[in-house]
């Protein structure tokens, strides 16, 4: 039986290869990292092995009629070739369509420039992606710079180890690491590619980032007529790189930027926004699939045996080329702070900007390399840099790589200087901006290492090489070459990506409740545009596990709704510190749910940021964002269910207290002798107006046979509740009309504390009992309140899911902000 569905499987991976696809492509699998991916024998494979998990189709079972295994294998066979068949028509037409916009039925030539080991692992990923799609691309590789310079490492290995062809290498580095240097360096390289250009021919370069080389590369392939495609341009960091990589900008033709800022910014700087695509930093494809079992081996490897996980250092520092005397003195100071903390360090060399070779001089004058605590390198392969740096306790410098992609791991970074001051950072990033004392940057290194954060994903998904290879095709090489500049800046959210365009941002909000569990995508409108509900476990493995199992499927869902998930908030009763993301005390309806860390483990598995707070604080939360708090500076909400809770905005912000114990409205004591509370006290508001209460009082009044009123009844197998009280004062039972107004009485006397604890413009009275307490609460009010505070406006809030959209506002407030 499995013999022939194998036998199957390479019958069609063969057929695949025999007709010249590539198998990841057929597959629809994302580009990978470097080994393997042009090999055809392991394509086949890998396509095999994919059929023998699919198993038969459906409706054709092994054994369904004589000669099932066969039968069902034939079937199988045939589907599968249908599907191949469609696949390459498909392919055909596509091919076809690029062919005639380039108007000379060739395929795309496409020239890589790469000058250092940091703009190869942003550019590795693209070229794999081309290398894949040779239907589509010629891919040329032009190596300079830094790369083929042994004291930096001779990285241009790893190019020729990632089996890619190296058409030309350049010498184009002036020796002598100071200013003069690089502009030398610059003049040399204009010197010799015209040469290349002229041979190769291409017709478009990729050049990446803002190093003085790049500036080369983009001069001579604008004047020479080669449109250039820039990599990450319209970011902000600090330094002379800021002029550089706006001047390559000025002088590309296509742009790939990997944040909305700096999308915004490329428009500001009136580029053409039909030439812009937001498409994420490409090594985020990599850094997000980067899990790697085996990182110990790599840690030991580089750090020695004897060191753990999350247990050592990462630095790496550049010198600043507007201000080498500071930089040289701040990376002193650096070494001498990491020498008195005293933990194992792996020292990355600086590249080769003007000041590296005094960097380089002070590390040598303070022994780092022979120094016990210390391992000094040139390089490290990049898959392996990945790894120590996902697990190190703490990376610390001024490289772009720790605000940028470390905030992929969660990592704690602290950034040195003014090099990076300008990028937009995750909260994993501690700056030190005036790094001028040794005891600063020692303080800096006791507040972060062995944090863990949130993974931040503000500068990709794990999705921009598929994007980017889109946008290459769309190229027509024969629209006009001469550059438009769009006067005045252009209105926002343009974009060459239609997928982006048409991308709704979104949260997963969970909302853990005593009964239920339940898990939504909700839009940045506050629209929920789907909801899944689940029994909440009992145990706290079950639980955790129901909760990961749930976001999980939302976020597969959330990509065929091309909804774009920005993170996770969490609701749940108790107390919370939302900084940490720990429910420190949970309420007795949520068992085994004290000082649980709920932000690790969803950022582990989901790549994403998590929000976690208290149930009640989030109804306030979204009542700011999407009730009737909307606009407002100071306003209060009582949540009326199970329990009641609250939640307090003072002047527009949330208030947590000193012990994140603020808002526990239900709490307040309203009578010295009333019934005992579930918090262990007695006479709270929870005790008489809560859903509790309310089924504790229609409970007894069903035992003595006083709840039944002509009209109603309750089946015997059904829970006598709050709703049958309810539904009693409704028909005219005088003692469940007695209770409810009791319960509100008690309500109303809480909120008159409140008014007069916080005056606060705005009562919102939220949950399913809001309704039946609004009028005793308002005449409580008029008649318990001062003067002063009887005006202040009560409401019922108009939101059917203030607990999810509370958790979702802590999602879209907070990247809303960053991006806007």
């Amino acid at each position: 039986m499995g013999g022939a569905w194998a036998g199957a499987a390479n019958h069609r991976a063969a057929l695949m290869l025999r007709k010249g696809a590539f198998a990841d492509s057929v597959l629809g699998v994302g580009v990978q990292g470097s080994a393997g991916l042009g090999s055809r024998r392991e394509s086949s494979a890998r396509v095999a092995d994919d059929l023998r998990k699919q198993g038969p189709p459906s409706g054709a079972p092994l054994g369904s009629r004589p000669g099932g295994a066969a039968a069902a294998a034939a079937a199988w066979e045939g589907a599968a070739r249908q599907r191949l068949e469609l696949y390459f028509e498909n392919l055909s037409k596509q091919k076809k369509q690029v062919m005639e916009k380039n108007g000379n039925n060739r395929k795309l030539r496409v020239c890589v420039a790469t000058c250092n080991r940091a703009d190869y692992s942003k550019l590795a990923p693209i070229m794999f992606g081309i290398k894949m799609e040779p239907e589509f691309f010629e891919l040329d590789v032009v190596v300079l710079g830094s790369h083929l310079i042994d004291d930096y490492g001779n990285t241009y290995r790893m190019i020729e180890q990632d089996d890619f062809d190296i058409n030309t290498r350049l010498h184009t580095i002036v020796r002598g690491e100071d200013e003069a240097a690089m502009v030398e360096s610059v003049g040399l390289a204009l010197v010799k590619l015209p040469d290349v250009l002229n041979r190769l021919k291409p017709d478009i370069m990729i050049v990446h980032g803002d190093r003085f080389d790049a500036l080369a590369l983009a001069t001579s392939a604008a004047l020479m007529n080669i449109r250039i495609l820039h990599i990450e341009g319209g970011e902000v960091s600090g330094t002379i790189d800021d002029s550089i990589r706006h001047a390559i900008t000025k002088l590309a033709h296509y742009h790939v930027c990997c944040t909305r800022s700096a999308e915004q910014h490329l428009i500001s700087m009136c580029e053409d926004h039909d030439r812009i695509l937001l498409a994420g930093c490409p090594s985020y494809d990599k850094l997000l699939s980067a899990k790697n079992k085996d990182y110990m081996s790599i840690i030991r490897m580089w750090l020695g045996d004897d060191v753990k996980s999350k247990d050592y250092i990462v630095a790496l520092q550049h010198p600043v080329t507007t201000d080498i005397k500071h930089s040289i003195k701040m990376f002193e100071l650096t070494l001498d702070a990491l020498i008195s903390f005293n933990k194992r360090t792996l020292v990355l060399f600086p590249n080769i900007d003007a000041g590296s070779k005094e960097m380089v001089r002070v590390m040598r004058k303070k022994g780092i390399e022979h120094h016990p605590n210390f391992r000094a390198v040139k390089h490290v392969p990049f898959d392996q840099f990945i790894q120590l740096v996902a697990h190190a306790g703490c990376m610390i410098g001024n490289s772009s790589c720790g605000v940028r992609e470390v905030g992929a791991f969660g990592t704690p970074v602290i950034n040195l200087g003014t090099r990076q001051i300008g990028r937009e950072t995750g909260e994993n990033v501690l700056h030190v901006r005036d790094a001028d004392t040794q005891d600063k940057i020692l303080q800096a290194l006791h507040l972060q290492f062995g944090k863990q954060y949130p993974c931040s994903k503000i500068y990709g998904d794990g999705n921009a090489v598929p994007r980017i290879l889109k946008f290459l095709k769309s190229i027509d090489l024969q629209e006009p070459l001469q550059k438009k500049f769009c006067f005045p800046p252009v209105k926002e959210n343009i974009s060459q990506d239609i997928d982006h365009i048409l991308e709704t941002l979104s949260a997963l909000a969970v909302d853990l409740g005593g009964t239920n569990l339940r898990v939504a995508i909700v839009s940045m409108k506050g629209e929920i545009v789907k909801k899944y509900t689940q029994f909440n476990p009992k145990t706290y493995e079950e639980r955790i596990n129901l909760i990961l199992q749930m976001c999980v499927e939302a976020a597969a869902e959330a990509v065929k709704l091309n909804c774009r998930i920005l993170g996770v908030g969490i609701s749940t009763g108790g107390r919370v510190n939302p900084r940490e993301g720990i429910v420190l005390h949970s309420t007795k309806l949520i068992q085994e749910w004290n000082s649980v860390d709920l932000r690790t483990p969803l950022s582990d598995t989901l790549h994403l940021p998590v929000w976690v707070d208290n149930d009640g604080n989030c109804a306030a939360l979204a009542e700011r964002k999407f009730g009737q708090g909307k606009g407002l500076e100071n306003f209060v909400t009582l949540i009326t269910g199970t329990g009641i809770g609250g939640g307090i905005i003072h002047q527009h912000e949330l208030i947590h207290g000193s012990s994140f114990c603020a808002a526990e409205l239900g709490h307040l004591v309203v009578s010295l002798d009333g019934p005992d509370c579930s918090c262990g006290s007695h006479g709270c508001i929870e005790a008489y107006a809560s859903g509790m209460a309310l089924q504790r009082e229609a409970k007894k009044l069903h035992d003595e046979d006083l709840l039944l009123v002509e009209g109603m009844s309750v089946p015997k197998d059904e829970v006598v509740g709050a709703v049958h009280l309810i539904q009693a004062a409704k028909l005219g039972n005088a003692k469940a009309q007695s209770i409810l107004r009791t319960a509100g009485t008690a309500l109303g006397l809480g909120v008159v504390n409140v008014l007069h604890t916080i005056n606060p413009s705005l009562v919102i009275l939220s949950g399913v009992l809001a309704s039946h307490y609004i009028h005793i609460v308002k005449d409580v009010i008029r008649q318990q309140a001062l003067s002063s505070v009887q005006d202040v406006d009560v409401v019922v809030s108009d939101l059917a899911d203030p607990a999810l959209l509370g958790a979702a506002s802590m999602v879209l407030d907070y990247t809303t902000r960053r991006i806007c």
